[in-house]
Order: C-alpha cells, then sequence, then structure tokens
C-alpha cells in the first residue's frame, strides 16, 4: 500500500500546476492519494501563542502520515508562491518532525521558458532545513504550461511526459528504500574495508565509516 499526499502552490481550481500535480498522480498510480487544501491563514505569532489552528493540525497530521508527498509549485514573480511558503512556514510549527525522512517529489508549471525553475529551486531551499528526502532529479520544469495539457489534463509532450514518469520512478524507489530501511540505522566498517567504498555509491543511506583513528559521514 503506497499513500500518496499532494501539494499544490496555487489555490485556482483550474491551475496549472494542479493539472501537473494530478498527471504525476496518474503516472505514479498509488494505492491512495489526497491533495490537502493549504489555503491556511497567514502565519502570525500571536495566533500561535492562542493556538495553532486546527486545519494547520489536519494537514500535519496527513502529511505525517503519508508515505511521499509530491509538492507542484508556480512561479510568482520570480519565486515561490505565498501561499505555500505560508504553509511550510505553518507546518514547521507543529509538534514533531513530519517532513524527516519523508520523501519529497517536486514539480513547476509556469508561462516562461524556464517553466518555474525558479521557483523549484526555492522550494527546494525551503525544505531542506526540514531533513526530507528529496528526489533531486530529473527536474520536471514544464514551460509555456498554457499550451501543454489537452482537454483531460494530460501533457500532450512526449518529452515531459517520460521526464515526470521518470521522476515518479525515483520516487518510488525513494519510498522503498524509507521503508526498508530504519531512519537511524547505520553500517560500520572496519579500516580494511574502507578501501572498498567507493565515495558517493551509497547515496541513499546514512553511513558511518569508522577506523582506529577516523569516522566518516557518506551521504
Amino acid at each position: 500500500m503506497t499513500n500518496l499526499v499532494g501539494l499544490c502552490g496555487s489555490l485556482r481550481h483550474a491551475s496549472l500546476n494542479r493539472k501537473l500535480l494530478n498527471e504525476a498522480v496518474r503516472l505514479y498510480r498509488p494505492d491512495e492519494y489526497e491533495e490537502v487544501d493549504i489555503s491556511l491563514p497567514l502565519f502570525d505569532e500571536d495566533m500561535e501563542t492562542a493556538g495553532i489552528p486546527v486545519k494547520v493540525k489536519e494537514v500535519a497530521a496527513v502529511i505525517e502520515k503519508a508515505d511521499a508527498i509530491i509538492i507542484a509549485s508556480p512561479e510568482y514573480n520570480k519565486g515561490i508562491s505565498g501561499v505555500l511558503k505560508n504553509a511550510l512556514d505553518w507546518l514547521s510549527r507543529t509538534p514533531g518532525s513530519i517532513w524527516k525522512d519523508k520523501p519529497i517529489a517536486l514539480v513547476s508549471a509556469a508561462a516562461g521558458r524556464s517553466g518555474g525553475e525558479t521557483a523549484q529551486y526555492m522550494t527546494r531551499a525551503c525544505l531542506t532545513p526540514f531533513g526530507p528526502r528529496l528526489v533531486t532529479a530529473p527536474n520536471v520544469c514544464v514551460a509555456n504550461a498554457k499550451d501543454q495539457f489537452d482537454a483531460n489534463g494530460s501533457l500532450v509532450s512526449e518529452r515531459y511526459t517520460n521526464t515526470l514518469k521518470l521522476l515518479m520512478e525515483k520516487l518510488r524507489r525513494e519510498i522503498g528504500f524509507s521503508k526498508t530501511v530504519s531512519k537511524d540505522r547505520y553500517l560500520t566498517l572496519e579500516n580494511e574495508d574502507f578501501r572498498d567504498c567507493i565515495p558517493g555509491s551509497c547515496s541513499l543511506l546514512s553511513i558511518t565509516i569508522t577506523s582506529k583513528s577516523k569516522s566518516w559521514i557518506v551521504l
């Protein structure tokens, strides 16, 4: 059973980023899927002191239970959308570490030639402090987005479809690792085994390599 959750940085019902999000889900074919509503009140520390809004807690609970997250981020004035940044700010104030080691795939669609690349990188930067497992490639940045979907909301470009399909395959692989490898599992190697470890070959595991004099963390 795979449970995916989607976040769309645009509130518009017919959003091109929502279409892209739905395409990603269609290509993945999870057992369960839910898009959470991130139309939350503006982050306010006075409101937080009075009590985190119930809707924020509900969104956090859905994310925490998910096997993975897909985030679609539009680009507004060369940056992340306000509604998405606001949601990330609120969610960072909820108890626990809901994003920790959570597999996440990012996609974006925009009118410009870069396809929302700047907003996607900014979204990645905003998520990094939370410690998720961000799928780093391929980048799915759909340019000239209004002409990239048919009447049913499907991508018309074979290149974009194949890139998105590859991203979902990478996400599926990341979910598999997160389910089979415990979050705090470390592999200890003796000094004589260190010569057989190829740097970067264990990109999906945190590995502690110890010898008589030193320790290394290989990510």
